[in-house]
């Protein structure tokens, strides 16, 4: 399963860069001047930075380690980003086809 957010900011390369660079010293990166791969063992963290924020996607075997993946990459961040004040994630779940139960969705 995927999950995206958006995190607006102007430092969004180093925010990217110092969480690529803390995680590097346990899992495997992969760090470009705008991207960041990691692999981490409950799923992979992709984040592509621009000038207006950080774009983020999570991946994960099944909710519960989606919904753990995101956290984690959401308290790490937060934290590095303590002089922006409050910072928020509104992730968007991407559903693989067919996982929908159609029948538990309101008309």
């Amino acid at each position: 399963m995927d999950s995206h957010a958006r995190f607006a900011t102007d430092k969004a390369v180093r925010y990217m860069t110092q969480l690529g660079k803390h995680w590097s010293h346990k899992f495997p990166v992969l760090l470009g001047e705008a991207d960041c791969e990691i692999d981490l063992p409950i799923g992979r963290c992709v984040m592509r930075a621009d000038g207006e924020g950080l774009d983020i996607t999570a991946t994960a075997e099944g909710p519960e380690g989606l919904s753990k993946l995101e956290d984690v990459i959401a308290s790490h961040l937060a934290r590095f980003a303590f002089r922006e004040g409050e910072v928020s994630f509104g992730w968007t779940r991407a559903w693989p086809a067919g996982s929908i139960d159609i029948s538990r969705m309101r008309a």
